[in-house]
């Protein structure tokens, strides 16, 4: 799994207008290419009578999945854009739809290009951009004697931490970052308590940087 990712947060849209040129960028979290198609066809029945839909996706770790649509427009002057969007913002797991309704004035495959970058631009904008980054679920289970020390510890460099259960002892999940930083944080968790403490390693999930 990756360290970090940019992604965007849920669905979100926005609209520009460019010589009479209705362009409405739609962008959304994929996890799946079909997550994407299935995003694309909504937006194409949704707007059913526009000139044109294009869209551009982008997944999985390495970027397995991509692909670049024009619906029509000059090829090259659509897809191809939006995904150079996606790809330039380092984004992953992302769909993206412009949509068009002509109005009137031939904008020259160089201004197709800017309109629908832009329009892929205010779409991924509205739908929040945000960056993923892995943790590690590390459990530790102390006597109550430790607790106070272990949630001053952590409140004071501000670690992650889940919902405690009390019972005979004190269960406390703690999220540090993956990789070294959690083997790290074992290693303190041990020193703190002096070998006392239980712990136990944990899934990796990701969380959303700075919340």
């Amino acid at each position: 799994m990756l360290p970090r990712y940019s992604t965007v947060r849920q669905f979100g849209s926005d609209e520009i207008v460019i010589k009479k040129s209705r362009f409405i960028g739609y962008a959304k979290p994929a996890e799946t290419e079909e997550e994407a198609v299935a995003f694309i066809e909504e937006i194409k029945k949704k707007h059913w009578d526009a000139t044109h839909n294009c869209s551009a996706y982008l997944i999985g770790e390495r970027d397995q999945f991509q692909k670049a649509l024009d619906d029509g427009e000059p090829s090259g002057t659509a897809g191809k854009p939006i995904l150079e969007v996606i790809k330039n913002r380092g984004m992953k797991n992302v769909v993206v739809v412009v949509t068009r309704y002509f109005g009137g004035i031939m904008l020259g495959a160089g201004g197709l290009v800017r309109a629908y970058t832009d329009g892929a631009v205010v779409g991924i904008d509205a739908a929040d951009p945000i960056v993923k980054v892995l943790h590690r679920e590390v459990v530790v289970d102390v006597d109550y004697t430790w607790y106070g020390k272990l949630e001053n510890e952590l409140r004071g460099r501000g670690f992650r931490v889940g919902e405690v259960s009390f019972t005979d002892r004190v269960t406390v999940p703690c999220y540090p970052e993956a990789g070294e930083a959690a083997e790290r944080f074992q290693a303190w968790m041990t020193d703190l308590t002096q070998g006392q403490a239980v712990i136990e390693a944990g899934e990796e999930l990701y969380f959303v940087e700075g919340e």
